[in-house]
């Protein structure tokens, strides 16, 4: 791992996997250590991946500042990285609340991003919505899985604002695309990698300005690839494709059978499709 110090004198951690061409990659969560990442599916056997812990999360220091987690102030730790590493620009990968972060930083630093990979993206800094319909619609091509029933039943519950604790762990098979013990097992890290009082500062009032990062982003013109899974409860491929609007140069690549992690549910093919846009 290797340490750099941030605008405010935070010192943050990343991680960096493999040779050749260097992608910067940001975590979601929000506010989650980099680690549930592993190196992508093997990613790192085509690209150099340089993993940033992001403030208050796993090897990075905690803040003075609590308001420094907000989404927007968070690029300036993406910048304050950039310079670090010396590039003139990067190409930047980011995954589900990370995209977030991603989508401000080139919208403000547009000739700073070559190439931008946004998986299972969040739509949260653009201001789209997700009907409640199109989740019933994503949760049903589940609806021949074992586990179903009472998963169906919490979401419902959750859409209802009537959850019960468990609720949130009950869905949980919705996130991959196989609920095997891999899956289980990255599911059950989660906790320890998360940092909740970050989370919830991430996207607190002031984070986001939809109608001025659209404007924005219609003058970056450097190539997005936008991968969505093929049944993701929380980034449907509605919501993905909606998103495809935004930008001047984009792919769409909607993977088959995948869940929130695509890397997990089909690693092969994860990396056929951000190892061809990246390289």
């Amino acid at each position: 791992m290797d340490f750099f110090t941030s605008y405010d004198g935070t010192k943050l951690t990343y991680h960096v996997f493999g040779d050749g061409h260097p992608v910067v990659c940001l975590p979601g969560g929000p506010m989650q250590a980099s680690a549930y990442l592993g190196d992508l599916g093997g990613l790192s056997a085509h690209l150099q991946l340089i993993m940033l812990d992001l403030r208050g999360t796993g090897q990075s220091a905690v803040p003075k500042d609590a308001a420094s987690y907000r989404c927007d102030r968070l690029v300036a730790d993406i910048e304050a990285l950039r310079e670090h590493l010396g590039l003139d620009r990067m190409d930047l990968l980011a995954h589900s609340g990370g995209t977030n972060l991603a989508t401000l930083y080139a919208a403000r630093h547009p000739e700073r991003v070559s190439k931008l990979a946004l998986i299972t993206p969040s739509v949260m800094a653009v201001g789209i919505t997700i009907s409640e319909d199109v989740r019933r619609e994503t949760a049903q091509l589940r609806k021949n899985e074992p586990w179903f029933s009472a998963a169906f039943a919490a979401l419902e519950a959750i859409m209802a604002g009537q959850a019960a604790d468990d609720a949130f762990q009950a869905i949980a098979p919705f996130w991959y695309g196989r609920w095997d013990e891999t899956a289980q097992a990255h599911k059950a890290a989660e906790d320890e990698q998360r940092n909740r009082e970050a989370a919830a500062a991430f996207g607190a009032e002031g984070a986001f300005d939809p109608d001025a990062t659209r404007a924005a982003l219609t003058r970056f013109t450097s190539p997005v690839l936008l991968l969505a899974g093929e049944v993701d409860l929380n980034s449907p491929p509605a919501a993905v494709t909606e998103l495809t609007r935004l930008f001047p140069d984009t792919e769409l690549v909607v993977q088959a059978r995948a869940g929130h992690f695509p890397w997990l549910d089909d690693a092969s093919q994860f990396v056929a499709t951000t190892a061809a846009f990246l390289r």
